[in-house]
């Protein structure tokens, strides 16, 4: 018996999408990536060459997370106060305003 759930194809679409995308960006990287961890975690950045301009490549190494930030995103970092940081720790693994078409995560705590 094989399990199968709703969706499976396109998250398995989705899933190859992003691998080209990251194996793409991967082959543009300039220079050698820099490795900023602590106890907590763990993230890898280098520079990466697009044909929109240059972006950063930031990698969870223990996930396998990564996002591309360009110049305006990271200096958006910069107007960030802490309380915004604390808000995306906050729900891990998680964007701080999900998309449009996807559900949001229940409550913590809250009943299945």
């Amino acid at each position: 018996m094989t399990l199968r759930w709703e969706g499976e194809d396109a998250d398995a679409a989705a899933a190859r999408r992003a691998a080209a995308e990251h194996a793409e960006l991967l082959e543009n990287a300039a220079g050698e990536p820099i490795t900023v961890a602590n106890e907590f975690a763990e993230v890898r950045v280098r520079l990466a060459r697009t044909r929109n301009g240059a972006r950063l490549l930031v990698e969870s190494p223990k996930s396998g997370q990564w996002v591309t930030l360009c110049p305006l995103e990271l200096e958006a970092l910069t107007w960030q106060n802490t309380a915004t940081f604390s808000a995306m720790i906050g729900t891990p693994f998680a964007p701080l305003i999900p998309d449009d078409d996807r559900p949001e995560p229940a409550p913590s705590g809250a009943d299945s």
